[in-house]
């Protein structure tokens, strides 16, 4: 079913939610919403996040079996393609950088390499680069980056083997819209190999789950997050999460309703200038420390082997390190397929080469960062975890303002720009789960932009810890309807692989520049 998509003004879903929610600056009101709802999800949906966290004790330490699922996939794919990340990765740059483009040929989709990779980032660079470090290292030590840059690694060969079968998938509408992802090389590429009724099943499921998460982790928690840091940083009171949420609400809802080409628009020119300014900060730390470089260095290699004072040792370090990275780069989740799938070009191999950079870029890169500028700083000494030490975004703020005290101010800056731009990229995941199963067109799109942008004046308003615990599940499901197809459809992008790079190595896929 084709759609026309005509742009709507934001101010009607911005004025409903300012409406809706006027009242959430009474402090007793939002607690009583939020222990209601929490006591619902906890006790209906509790059996669901412990079987999507389920883990099994390893030493002293235990180990979630979804990060165990997601790493044996990335190791799977990493081997079955002849470690694609290290032979193929300047090829990769290339293609980002535009050197393959031919700038007068025309090719269906909307967004250009750049977009695509900057739009999928905008997904994954977000708060876990800065709570998530915090929190890994305050358990597991500084030896943890060292297994959480082993695992971004391995990971990029599962955003190349998704990414690549996205594009190869998705439907064009008669619009020029594009829709893919998971649900669509789940449905028609089992379906080419004989297996529909799996095919069907397994994309459903991954619908259903990518809304879920889109609506909490994506959404809620960070609003929440950026709220807590505004109110932290610049001292403001409590209850007046809606207002933020309502400033929130208004500028997703302006990016969102011009569909993908606005937001590859705003995420290519949001991103870079979030990253830099972060990684700034951080060189600045690193640099101003320049002496304890070398001791930070040793104690994150020493820590990875030996990670004496860690719960659970050698295990707990590790542990800690594979959960960061799978949880930061979301390689398996299937998520950037969904983003990449609407990149303009005629070789599916070109996007599956692009996509790898994501894990690179956000876990090699942001993640290593923000570890250093952690180790560096001092204050996060074993034993660990340290009953009454800092953790999660404490911990990394702290670290950041024992240079300076003023970080405070483009940190919390920083903290905002991650949550605006996962929030983005969640609104677009979360719609193209919603019009798979409920079709495409305007009414249809125009329904969840409005349930979205409602979610983010909640989520910044008051604190569901249990709906965001359900969402976080809901994402983590999504690489379990993913992977299972993936394993199934990984001689399809195989073929594709070998094909391209024919194309490549004989020039007739030509470079520009």
């Amino acid at each position: 079913m084709s759609t026309k998509h005509t742009p709507v003004a934001p101010r009607a879903p911005v004025w409903l939610v300012a409406v809706l929610l006027a009242g959430l600056s009474a402090p007793a009101w939002s607690q009583g919403i939020d222990q209601a709802i929490d006591s619902f999800f906890a006790t209906t949906f509790g059996w669901f996040v412990n079987l999507i966290f389920y883990s099994v004790p390893l030493g002293e330490a235990q180990f979630p079996l979804i990060v165990g699922w997601l790493l044996a996939a990335a190791i799977i794919f990493t081997v079955y393609f002849g470690f694609p990340q290290l032979s193929r990765f300047k090829l990769a740059v290339d293609l980002v950088r535009g050197r393959y483009t031919d700038p007068k040929s025309v090719h269906p989709g909307e967004v250009s390499h750049f977009q695509a990779l900057t739009t999928a980032l905008s997904g994954t660079v977000g708060l876990g680069n800065i709570a998530g470090v915090g929190a890994a290292l305050a358990i597991g030590g500084p030896g943890a980056t060292f297994w959480m840059i082993i695992v971004g690694l391995m990971g990029m060969a599962s955003k190349f083997t998704e990414c690549t079968l996205g594009v190869k998938y998705r439907t064009i509408l008669p619009s020029g819209v594009v829709s893919g992802g998971p649900m669509y090389y789940l449905r028609d590429g089992l379906a080419e190999r004989g297996m529909p009724v799996l095919g069907k099943v397994l994309a459903v499921g991954f619908a259903v789950m990518v809304i879920l998460g889109a609506l909490g982790g994506g959404n809620m928690f960070q609003g929440n997050q950026a709220n807590a840091m505004i109110v932290q940083t610049f001292g403001l009171p409590d209850g007046f999460g809606w207002v933020v949420g309502i400033i929130l609400a208004a500028f997703v809802y302006g990016v969102i309703v011009g569909g993908m080409p606005s937001i590859a628009t705003v995420t290519s020119r949001l991103v870079p200038w979030m990253a830099l300014l972060y990684i700034g900060l951080s060189v600045i730390v690193i640099v101003s420390n320049f002496s304890q470089i070398p001791a930070a260095f040793a104690a994150i290699f020493n820590g990875a082997f030996s990670a004496e004072g860690v719960a659970g040792g050698f295990v707990g370090a590790l542990i800690q390190g594979l959960k960061r990275a799978t949880f930061s780069n979301e390689a398996g989740v299937g998520s950037a397929a969904i983003a990449h799938s609407a990149v303009k070009t005629d070789e599916p191999v070109t996007e599956g080469l692009v996509s790898l950079l994501e894990p690179f870029i956000d876990t090699v890169v942001i993640c290593t960062m923000t570890a250093l500028v952690i180790t560096i700083a001092g204050l996060n000494t074993g034993p660990f975890p340290s009953p009454d030490g800092l953790t999660g975004v404490n911990l990394t703020a702290a670290s950041f303002q024992a240079t300076a005290d003023w970080f405070r101010y483009p940190l919390a800056l920083a903290v905002v720009m991650f949550a605006i731009s996962t929030m983005i990229s969640w609104a677009y995941y979360g719609l193209k789960g919603w019009t798979y199963l409920f079709g495409e067109g305007t009414t249809q799109e125009y329904i969840y932009k409005i349930m979205f942008c409602l979610f983010i004046v909640v989520g910044a308003s008051v604190s569901f810890g249990a709906v965001i615990d359900f969402s976080d599940a809901a994402i983590f499901a999504m690489s379990i309807f993913n992977i299972i197809g993936l394993y199934f459809l990984m001689p399809i992008v195989k073929r594709e692989y070998h094909k391209f790079m024919a194309k490549v190595d004989s020039g007739e896929f030509k470079r520009y520049s």
